[in-house]
């Protein structure tokens, strides 16, 4: 790893094989070396850790870490502290009381939040210490909602350990909708990494021959676990099995197939084959039990709207008539769409685009490229359609207080922000706020008319819109600069100093963006962003 990347060698030729370089120079403001305050309070609400680690023998393992309310605490930015130790019988645990490098996930199936860190462990009398090396929030894509409870006096069975999987194991897998990973190794100097994975129940294919197909959708494009792979094939996988707290461990080796063909998945973008060595089934093994989120929501569409060139906004409101309620302005809208030869729902995140205390909800969507949900949503849901989806999202939201703010988005990121905007004209009228939007052009710049109008109503809102490639017969009345913007631009507004900023827009260019605004003198805390990228929904990181 470089001084100026957060990635290792076998991270960046992953991200050269799938052609996503720009990621290796965003990716320095996504992956820090110490958590922020959110994570630290995240990670010490959760019931239950994600980790991963290998053994002295070579072998990558995947496990649990479960325990009472508040058995992890943060004492400050660069630890946590866990205060539970994993069973014996668990194949992670005489590595973890070894200590070393580690891959720890935090989940949380019923937000569907999650978060990232690897670092140092250290056992103490209580549990483990862990030292963050990189820490780093994960989109909510691909994450099934579930929400737990703990079983009292549960009681875990012996350990069955084989070389293969048994018919039964095989019918665990072949029902499971989730799966985490572990990849890394000791030897290489970089850690480890734990990693959720998630689809329509099967999307793990158990070969014939006892090997285990595991698909790789488009994501965040950091490609952690297949640039450990690529370095390192072994692989740790675990199959929890939400309803009776089962755990079922296999360790073996992987192999990358880049170009599958034929394979169970058409979507898949990449094919992890993975060769099984061990497997340790452990019945029982967690106090905790899952159940799918009882809490549904029946939208109707009934309005469909052209913003710009490729965005489509969704008007919702109740199948049954009854009153949506508010959302916070920057929260998103998870959706579960009924798509013709997808073998179960697909699962994705839109922003609400429209004022919280409108009757009617609103969705903005960008038809991606090879994009399932969005070519769905743009060419066959029609005024009249009814649609499921989870209740409102999210932690990007405004700031509390009367503080100034920046709004800064690019693209199909003015979604968010521009329901924040709405928020405050109508909530905080004498907040000063600038938004600052950059489109491509006249044609490309959703919302035009609707910013024009917000700002106008607000006595203290200001609007910057830049065109990167403005066309003849734009309209000079609703943008006001050509070319980019710039950290230097937004330090020199009026209402910039002191001000808090939230960005949203595509990685690189937020990247850029916080990285310039920290070197011109304006403080992490300051800066809150969430980023869009090719999988529609890719990574949120709330604050900087």
């Amino acid at each position: 790893m470089t001084a100026a990347s957060p990635f290792h060698p076998g991270e960046l030729a992953a991200q050269r094989l799938a052609g996503t370089t720009d990621i290796a120079a965003a990716g320095g403001a996504f992956i820090r070396t110490a958590m922020p305050d959110q994570h630290r309070t995240f990670f010490a609400g959760l019931p239950f850790l994600i980790v991963a680690g290998g053994q002295n023998d070579g072998q990558t393992w995947v496990s649990v870490l479960e325990g009472p309310e508040g058995f992890v605490s943060s004492p400050d930015a660069e630890h946590l502290s866990i205060g539970r130790m994993l069973a014996q019988d668990d194949p992670l645990a005489a590595s973890l009381t070894d200590g070393g490098p580690v891959g720890l996930l935090g989940i949380d199936l019923a937000t569907r939040r999650r978060n990232r860190l690897n670092g140092t462990l250290t056992a103490t009398p209580q549990g483990y210490e862990l030292r963050v090396d990189q820490s780093f929030g994960n989109c909510p894509q691909y994450i099934h909602a579930r929400n737990w409870h703990r079983v009292a006096g549960h009681s875990a069975q012996a350990a069955r350990i084989s070389d293969r999987l048994e018919a039964a194991q095989t019918a665990r897998i072949a029902a499971a909708d989730t799966i985490f990973i572990g990849s890394g190794s000791l030897s290489e100097g970089h850690g480890y990494d734990a990693s959720h994975r998630g689809g329509a129940p099967g999307f793990v294919r158990v070969t014939d021959d006892g090997s285990l197909l595991v698909p790789d959708y488009p994501g965040n494009n950091f490609f952690n676990t297949i640039g450990n792979l690529m370095r390192n094939p072994r692989v740790g996988v675990l199959i929890v099995d939400f309803t009776s707290g089962s755990l079922l461990h296999v360790s073996g080796r992987a192999r990358i197939d880049w170009n599958p063909k034929d394979s169970h998945d058409p979507a898949a973008r990449r094919m992890i084959h993975v060769a099984v060595d061990k497997v340790v089934d452990r019945p029982f093994a967690l106090s905790l039990r899952w159940r799918p989120s009882g809490r549904s929501l029946r939208l109707k569409v009934v309005d469909k709207v052209e913003e710009s060139a490729g965005i489509v906004s969704f008007h919702l409101t109740s199948a049954d008539g009854t009153p949506l309620g508010r959302f916070q302005a920057g929260q998103h809208l998870p959706i579960c769409l009924d798509i013709p030869g997808e073998p179960a729902q697909v699962e994705r995140s839109y922003s609400l685009s429209g004022s919280p205390a409108a009757s009617r909800w609103r969705i903005s969507v960008k038809r991606e490229d090879h994009g399932i949900a969005s070519g769905f949503l743009h060419d066959t849901v029609r005024i009249g359609d009814v649609i499921e989806a989870q209740p409102p999202q999210g932690e990007f939201t405004l700031p509390p207080g009367d503080r100034p703010l920046v709004l800064v988005s690019a693209g199909v990121g003015i979604t968010p922000l521009l329901s924040m905007l709405h928020a405050l004209i109508a909530e905080q009228p004498r907040r000063r706020v600038t938004f600052v939007h950059v489109a491509r052009n006249g044609r490309d710049h959703a919302f035009a008319v609707e910013l024009n109008d917000l700002v106008a109503k607000g006595g203290h809102a200001l609007r910057q819109v830049h065109y990167s490639a403005p066309e003849d017969g734009d309209d000079i009345r609703i943008f006001d600069r050509s070319g980019r913007i710039g950290a230097t631009d937004l330090v020199s507004l009026p209402s910039a100093h002191d001000a808090d900023f939230l960005l949203c827009g595509p990685a690189g260019f937020m990247a850029d963006i916080r990285a310039n605004l920290q070197a011109g003198g304006v403080a992490a805390n300051r800066i809150y962003f969430e980023t869009f990228g090719p999988s529609e929904r890719v990574a949120s990181v709330n604050p900087a």
